[in-house]
């Protein structure tokens, strides 16, 4: 049990919320945990009652993160799931008044996002098939990881998602993936031949035809971690100057369709995001090349 679980385990009004959140919001684990997570992290400050609490409570809240200098980012995470409670309250429990909703919380710091040179990703994607011969692990090994990096920058999937694939939702006839998404949305992401053929000849050499895509040593599905491990090690056989994680080759597949003249909307659904607002980060990442571009094609630039 975690510490999170012990904190909230008597708490009535947690566990219906939480209940709530599963059954009639359909939210995923991951989403659940991080909401018991917000939680009972105030109530390791404040131990009123729910419906006791005041705005001033969740002031003192604010300002106790803000001390530890925790990013505002994760404020407004934890923010997010207070709001989203006291809402519940509001709507089921028949609380009179929000008092989260008084506060103002910092605004985000909008950081753009690393992205990698279309020469940088051709280097990275090439790396595994260096096949190093003294390496002791299956000789199929190099080639499912070939395969995971290629589907990365073709679809511009999430480290979770990617890790999630079944054989089942990769068709190679509408060249396409079916992706299970945040909130557990139902996406298909176009896939380009060079990923889709990196991925029949690693089902080919593993003799993989049914159940987790990408699988590990012992033909159990990859985790995530591992993935990552997996990027880090090619990252190191590349002239590529920056420690980068998975996610920056989604930010690189993002900000490359932005770049050679897909629209934000079609680059948001291809994405996942519910937002426009969290694709439109991507423009910033654009506008020194569009600049570039104006001076070398407008008559009067």
């Amino acid at each position: 049990m975690t510490k999170a679980e012990r904190a909230t385990r008597n708490d009535s009004l947690v566990e219906e919320f939480l209940r709530y959140l599963a059954v009639e919001r359909n939210a995923s684990p991951r989403t659940l945990k991080a909401y018991r997570e917000a939680l009972a992290g105030f109530r390791a400050q404040n131990t009123k009652p729910w419906k006791q609490c005041t705005a001033d409570d969740f002031r003192d809240y604010l300002f106790a993160l803000m001390k530890r200098e925790q990013a505002r980012s994760y404020i407004r995470l934890q923010f997010s799931a207070l709001r989203r409670f006291y809402r519940f309250l509001v709507d089921r429990k028949n609380l009179r008044r929000d008092p989260v909703r008084e506060l103002q919380l910092p605004k985000i710091e909008k950081k753009l996002p690393l992205v990698l040179t279309r020469s940088q990703v051709e280097e990275l994607l090439a790396a595994p098939l260096k096949i190093d011969k003294k390496r002791a692990a299956p000789k199929w090994m190099p080639l499912r990881d070939a395969a995971i990096m290629e589907l990365f920058y073709s679809s511009g999937l999430r480290l979770s998602e990617l890790a999630a694939l079944d054989v089942v939702d990769v068709d190679l006839y509408t060249e396409s993936v079916r992706v299970l998404g945040k909130g557990r949305k139902e996406r298909v992401c176009p896939v380009g031949w060079p990923a889709l053929e990196a991925i029949s000849r690693y089902r080919a050499a593993a003799d993989v035809h049914s159940g987790a895509l990408f699988i590990n040593k012992a033909r159990r599905r990859i985790s995530a971690r591992s993935i990552w491990l997996i990027l880090k090690r090619y990252l190191r056989q590349t002239s590529i100057p920056v420690a980068i994680s998975p996610h920056k080759l989604r930010h690189s597949f993002a900000t490359h369709m932005l770049d050679r003249g897909a629209d934000l909307r079609s680059v948001q659904a291809l994405l996942g995001h519910a937002s426009l607002s969290t694709t439109q980060i991507y423009t910033h990442v654009t506008v020194e090349r569009l600049k570039k571009a104006y001076a070398e094609a407008h008559p009067r630039a």
